[in-house]
Parts: C-alpha cells; structure tokens; sequence
C-alpha cells in the first residue's frame, strides 16, 4: 500500500482547511432561489473557480431546479465530480519500461523538489526501484533537498556541481539510470519562472536531450503548481504546457490559504490529468486526486 493511501484522515483534514469558514453553502437554507444561485455564483467566482466555469456550474444547477439547500448540496456536489472526473486519472508506471522517466516541472517555492521526495518515498513503498537526477542546478539547497530525501529513501541520486548543465544532469542520469535497471527516474528542474524565455529554453533542452534516448521520453511530464496562485496558476499551466507539453499536474499547499476552486478552472480549461494534491509537509500528505472526497470537502 502506498504512503499517502494508509493515512484516511487526509480528505478530512483537507475538508476542514477548505471549510473552515462555513464552505460554498454557508448560511444557506430553505427553498432554492435564484438569489441563492448568484450569491452561490459570487462564492464560486471568489473560491479561483473562474467566471466561465462558475456561470457554467451555475447554468446546470438552474437546469436541475433543487427545491431546497440540501438538493442544492448534492448537486452541486454531483456536477463538481463530472467536472472533475475526466481529469482524475492516476499516474500509471508502466513495468515494460525501464527507467519510466518522470520530468518535474514548475515555478520556484511551488514545492516541487519536495514533492519529488514524496513520489520518491511512495514508489519505493510500491516495491519500485527509484532514482532522482538533480536538475535545479542552479539553486544549491535544492541539490542539497533532493540528496537528504534520497539518503533517508535508499535511493540514489544522480548530481553535479552548482551551475551544471541540467541537460547534462539529466542525460548522465537517464544513462545511469539504463545501466542499473532503475524502473523509476524522477528528474528535478530548475524553478524557474514561466515568465523567463531563456529558462523555458532551457527546460525545451532537457526535454529534447531526454527524447534522444527514445520515442515518449521521458514518459510524463509533471506540472506542480502552487494551489494558493489561484488564476495566476492557469498561467503557468498555459505557458508550461505550451513550452514541452504537460501530460499531468499536481495540485500542492491545499493546507495554506489556497481556496481548492483553481482545480475547478484548471480541469474545465485544459483537461490535463490531476495526479496528486498535497496537503501537508509530510510524505504520506501527497494523495492520488479523488473527485468525489475533493468535491465534498470544497463545498462543505
């Protein structure tokens, strides 16, 4: 059993933080009205879900015409989960493919080398042999990050010196990684900011050094996005995919002030598969998406 699947209190601790001042239907009661629909509608716009999605949440519920604050609930509940379901696709390892390259990409302070640690600690649970190449080169604690999860893990961790090549960084480790069987290799990147032409280049080169090795390499290429950005996070995920082509994203810091509505507008704009949340500091704080938990803890 993986880490973050042992620890049930999870979705509960992530209902209270999104809920803690009453969620979506607080104060709501009686008979459905239609002031109730655009305040709710205001709420929805105010939680990150965005105003595009919001009005179309809205347009369904009219249509469904709940009679009271109850049905409203269920609903509202029932049309978040078909929102979200498409994109709720887990990350699949596929065995007959040695090393399944997994390529981390994202802003700085979004958490992403943590959260390398995280999948690191959670594959190794799945009887995966893992390694982690330490592509954010530029930023000497991150190195530092990723060889003290690799050391707590039992797994190697593929270096150079502060200011290498990460291009070189990742190829090194790819070849490392083929040469020792590895079945997972989990490639940390510079935070860079989507806004910097020359580091997106950048992350184009190591994408392209990677897909020298073979067609579909590396196999996916994560986005972790800090959930408290809001709609400055549809930006990056804009730009990020536009640069090397996200095949998932992983929704970080859903315990600090984020407001859960940017998964909304993330699903409903790109539907790109939701691979994890994380809701804590802690390894086992890194679930797989769940819909269903996800919708019932955002609208309380």
């Amino acid at each position: 059993m993986a880490p973050s699947d042992s620890k049930p209190g999870l979705f509960v601790r992530l209902k209270a933080r999104l809920t803690k001042s009453g969620g979506l239907l607080a104060a709501f009661s009686g008979p459905v009205d239609e002031a109730q629909l655009e305040e709710l509608e205001t709420r929805l716009i105010q939680g990150d879900v965005g105003i595009e999605t919001s009005q179309r949440l809205i347009e369904n519920l009219r249509k469904r015409r709940p009679p009271d604050a109850l049905a409203l609930r269920t609903a509202l509940i029932e049309e978040i989960v078909a929102l979200l379901t498409p994109v709720a696709v887990p990350l699949a390892i596929s065995i007959d493919v040695k090393p399944f390259v997994v390529l981390a990409l994202g802003v700085n302070g979004v958490g992403k080398t943590t959260t390398l640690g995280k999948l690191a600690q959670r594959f190794k649970s799945e009887k995966k042999n893992v390694m982690l190449a330490a592509g954010d080169t530029y930023r000497a604690a991150a190195v530092e990050q990723l060889q003290k999860w690799g050391e707590r893990q039992g797994v190697p961790v593929i270096a150079q010196g502060q200011g290498s090549d990460p291009a070189a960084v990742a190829h090194d480790a790819y070849a490392a990684a083929k040469a020792r069987h590895v079945d997972v290799l989990l490639v940390d990147t510079a935070g860079r900011l989507h806004t910097q032409a020359g580091l997106m280049d950048e992350l184009k080169k190591v994408n392209r050094v990677l897909g020298k090795f073979g067609t579909g390499i590396p196999q996916e290429k994560l986005l972790v996005l800090d959930a408290g950005l809001g709609q400055n996070a549809l930006r990056q995920i804009e730009e990020f995919h536009a640069a090397v082509g996200v095949t998932g994203l992983i929704l970080t810091k859903l315990d600090g002030t984020a407001k859960g509505g940017i998964v909304l507008a993330a699903a409903a704009r790109f539907g790109i598969p939701i691979r994890f949340i994380g809701i804590g500091e802690a390894a086992e704080d890194l679930a797989p998406f769940d819909p269903q938990a996800f919708a019932e803890a955002l609208v309380g």
